[in-house]
């Protein structure tokens, strides 16, 4: 199967992971940037004197990600579980914890590293940090956590793919 063959297989699914991306971004840059002008803001007492924006951004991320969990499993991977309810919550956590690392340690390096300590250069570093975490989620997600209409396509169509599919 070419590369060309696995994007149109599965095309719809991930439209539906942009989807649920886009929104999530949406979600993610709303509640940083509501808790960096509220009680995250520079001149707020709240975290300590150096970390807000870290903290501000690791929020955001959880926020997003429960965000994400609802309509991933929902929308997006609606075929057949592939893990147990509680197996697979552990996946999407670890995964997301990878991702969150890859989000709030971008955000670190610009603000604390490079010294990049406006509002602006805070917002690039957490798209920047969103993008390589999208994809960190998509490979893990399809990979490990959730089965996929393409997935069950494939085992359909030629069940040497998945051994198993002939003892169920």
């Amino acid at each position: 199967m070419t590369i060309l063959d696995r994007v149109r297989a599965r095309g719809a699914e991930m439209l539906r992971f942009g989807a649920v991306g886009i929104a999530g971004i949406v979600v993610n840059l709303g509640v940083f940037n509501l808790l960096r002008l509220g009680p995250l803001a520079p001149d707020s007492e709240v975290a300590g004197s150096d970390d807000r924006v870290v903290t501000a951004k690791i929020i955001a991320t959880l926020v997003s990600i429960g965000f994400a969990w609802v309509a991933h499993r929902g929308w997006t991977f609606r075929g057949p579980s592939r893990h147990r309810p509680l197996p697979e919550l552990a996946l999407f956590a670890t995964i997301n914890a990878v991702a969150l690392a890859l989000e709030a340690g971008v955000v670190a390096l610009s603000h604390h590293g490079l010294g990049f300590e406006s509002a602006l250069a805070d917002n690039i570093a957490s798209v920047l940090g969103i993008g390589l975490g999208t994809v960190a989620r998509y490979l893990g997600f399809s990979l490990f956590v959730f089965s996929s209409d393409a997935d069950a396509a494939r085992v359909a169509v030629d069940p040497a793919v998945d051994p198993e599919a002939n003892e169920r």
